[in-house]
């Protein structure tokens, strides 16, 4: 993920536009994660504060909904990286399904084990990945508006990138 950002995503913004705009999209970009981490955090506590019982489903639950608000940028990279370049886009659409697996892994597994039906965790395992599709379709619309708006939006999904991928980095130590 990081290597998609350096390599990939911040080297096409700067061919598009002027290192202003890159550092303001991936300012953004963190930002917009943070405030999506930190909502995320704080629906957690107050509802495991307020009931214990079947913590897993829990954290099942609230991992999608972070996964789902986190796949939106992921979503717009696509999209905007398929309006700068088809390599650039298919990169970032394969570099993002590798990724996505171990996502779906740790919200499908603590909601299983939590007691929640196969069926019932297989079909908000989708729903989470529903918003990567949405995030495209917007990114592919913006990026027809001007290469700087495709810049931006490159950039911001790589300041979001870059705040997921140490954010888990952080987390495992």
């Amino acid at each position: 993920m990081v290597a998609i950002v350096c390599f990939e995503l911040i080297p096409e913004s700067l061919e598009l536009t002027n290192m202003g705009n890159v550092f303001l999209g991936i300012i953004l970009g963190v930002i917009g994660m943070l405030l999506c981490d930190n909502f995320v955090n704080q629906k957690y506590t107050k509802k495991h504060a307020k009931n214990n019982n079947n913590s897993l489903l829990k954290t099942g639950i609230i991992v999608g909904i972070g996964l789902a608000i986190h796949n939106f940028p992921e979503g717009l990279a696509i999209g905007s990286g398929f309006e700068a370049s088809t390599k650039l886009g298919l990169a970032l659409a394969v570099a993002i399904l590798l990724h996505d697996i171990p996502e779906g892994i740790s919200m499908s597994v603590p909601m299983k084990s939590g007691g929640m039906k196969a069926s019932k965790v297989l079909f908000l395992t989708m729903i989470s990945g529903v918003t990567t599709g949405i995030g495209a379709f917007f990114g592919a619309i913006l990026g027809t508006i001007s290469e700087t708006v495709i810049a931006i939006c490159l950039a911001f999904a790589a300041g979001a990138m870059l705040y997921i991928a140490s954010r888990r980095i952080n987390t495992r130590v």
